[in-house]
């Protein structure tokens, strides 16, 4: 378990040790509804970002295994009064809230693109662990997939204060042993046919390394024996 999921489990059984305030971000095409949660421990020092599927209503629980930490944390250090950092919570929570609605649109789009590609239905991926090493944090529990190509693609941020303002954004692209992010801008078209050439290239280099593993292991074998056969 994620360090900061089990602090969250803690806090989760201990109530009182902590505090937890939810945003819900509805209508959204892929997604369909989410929740952040912001969960902050004064004994712990850590006021963290959590996004789970579904509009949870207020009181509910929420196990740790349901949450994607997203670190884009708020920073409310600045304020000098409760208004202040109620104006600060409400700028920052709708920088996250905007980044959350841009990404799951934008992915909407990759999932059009993505079907054209494969010339199959893609599915939709809502697992909190992919199974994949990604090379960025994930904004959203949502993932694009297609298993026929073993892809998936996923909206990805950078890690930072939300008081920097929307975090930046991109889009990922990733197989088993290959991943590349994209921006969020970018021709989702254009980039599939990028990450297509970048595949076939990497199969090609592992297929080099192979052969030449291989003929290694072929001279240091024949090493003892009297058939050491000349390369071309």
């Amino acid at each position: 378990m994620d360090p900061a999921d089990d602090l969250l489990q803690r806090a989760l059984i201990d109530a009182q040790a902590s505090v937890s305030v939810a945003l819900k971000v509805a209508d959204l095409t892929v997604s369909d509804a989410l929740t952040v949660i912001f969960h902050g421990r004064r004994d712990l020092g850590t006021l963290q970002t959590y996004v789970a599927h579904g509009g949870r209503p207020a009181g509910a629980a929420v196990g740790a295994c349901e949450l994607l930490r997203v670190p884009c944390d708020l920073d409310l250090a600045d304020a000098a009064s409760r208004d202040e950092a109620e104006e600060l919570y409400a700028a920052q929570a709708r920088a996250l809230r905007d980044a959350i609605v841009a990404a799951d649109t934008v992915l909407s789009l990759w999932a059009g693109e993505l079907s054209a590609a494969t010339g199959d239905p893609v599915a939709i991926d809502r697992s909190i662990e992919l199974g994949v090493r990604l090379p960025a944090h994930r904004i959203i529990p949502v993932a694009l997939s297609a298993p026929e190509r073993r892809l998936l693609v996923a909206a990805v941020c950078g890690a930072r204060t939300l008081a920097e303002g929307r975090p930046p954004l991109g889009i990922v692209c990733a197989q088993p042993d290959l991943a590349h992010v994209y921006q969020l801008s970018d021709d989702p078209e254009a980039c599939l046919e990028d990450f297509e050439e970048r595949a076939a290239s990497h199969a090609r280099n592992i297929a080099r390394r192979l052969d030449h593993q291989d003929a290694s292991i072929q001279r240091f074998l024949e090493l003892n024996g009297d058939d050491f056969a000349p390369t071309a």
